[in-house]
């Protein structure tokens, strides 16, 4: 399966330190387990946690899920040393917050030098330098294994002094802004967490945002969250129908050469159908591994 076309609608974290959540997590419904070394572990346990998470991704059994490894920040004390460990983990990702500008990813792909080709690196966006720094970060992906975008609202926030109404208006523009980056540079771009447990309603009205800024999934805190955010951004039948309509029309041989073409009453332009591609294949890899 294409990186790509990957789906990520639903990235759950889980502390590293505890064993069993890390268990149950190779059997609930989420297209990423994020296995957290930073905010979810206290310091005392921060190395323990870091060998659990060695171990729990070389053990395997997370079946068609992606594992990814979100380290402490370079400028931490623990954030050499993960990263290390990262490198050896064999994870399909490793997840590195507090990044600010290109010189920043750039530290975090030495860190990785001596991972497997296959290891991606993802980046927190979660400062107000890396606001203004979206489009030079996302730049670095040409020259790195940098492939996906994370925003981290709650950090976010805090370095603001913002508070976090229900419909975000304080974060829009750099929702807007990291989603825009991403795009330009290729890369994938997930959506912060959503800090209300019980509030299901929120978490709908929130992932339906998420959505309509473009982002291809959600970061959760809880797998009560899961249900939601899958469905939220699995796409709709409806849209993958179009889709599909709009790539037959274009590969039609009496077709070839057209910009644009009257599919199902509705017009369609060759962007539409690059668009198009990319939904279906999501579509396609979500179905099959229902």
């Amino acid at each position: 399966m294409s990186l790509a076309h990957r789906p990520r609608r639903t990235a759950l974290y889980m502390p590293a330190s505890n064993s069993r959540a890390v268990e149950k997590a190779r059997g609930l419904p989420c297209d990423v387990v994020i296995l957290d070394l930073e905010d979810s572990v206290l310091p005392d346990l921060k190395s323990a946690a870091r060998e659990a998470a060695v171990a729990a991704a070389q053990t395997g059994g997370f079946g068609r899920r992606e594992v990814v490894l979100r380290v402490n920040a370079l400028s931490t004390p623990w954030g050499a040393a993960d990263l290390a460990a990262a490198a050896e983990a064999g994870v399909d990702a490793v997840l590195v917050p507090k990044i600010s500008s290109a010189a920043d990813v750039e530290a975090a792909e030495a860190a990785l030098a001596g991972a497997p080709a296959r290891t991606r690196l993802w980046v927190m966006i979660e400062t107000c330098a890396a606001v203004f720094a979206v489009a030079e970060i996302a730049a670095a992906a040409k020259r790195t294994r940098l492939s996906t975008f994370v925003m981290g609202i709650n950090d976010l926030a805090k370095e603001m002094g913002a508070r976090m109404p229900p419909e975000r208006t304080p974060f829009h523009a750099a929702l807007s802004l990291a989603v825009t980056a991403a795009r330009g540079a290729g890369l994938s771009a997930l959506d912060g967490v959503h800090n209300e447990i019980d509030d299901l309603a929120a978490l709908e009205a929130v992932c339906r945002q998420g959505r309509a800024f473009g982002f291809d999934g959600k970061t959760l805190i809880h797998p009560s969250h899961l249900e939601i955010c899958n469905r939220v951004f699995t796409p709709d039948p409806a849209d993958v129908a179009w889709g599909r309509a709009v790539i037959a029309a274009f590969d039609a041989p009496e077709n070839a050469g057209k910009g644009a073409l009257r599919v199902n009453g509705r017009l369609a332009e060759r962007l539409h159908r690059d668009i198009a591609v990319r939904l279906v294949a999501v579509a396609d890899a979500i179905e099959a591994e229902a």
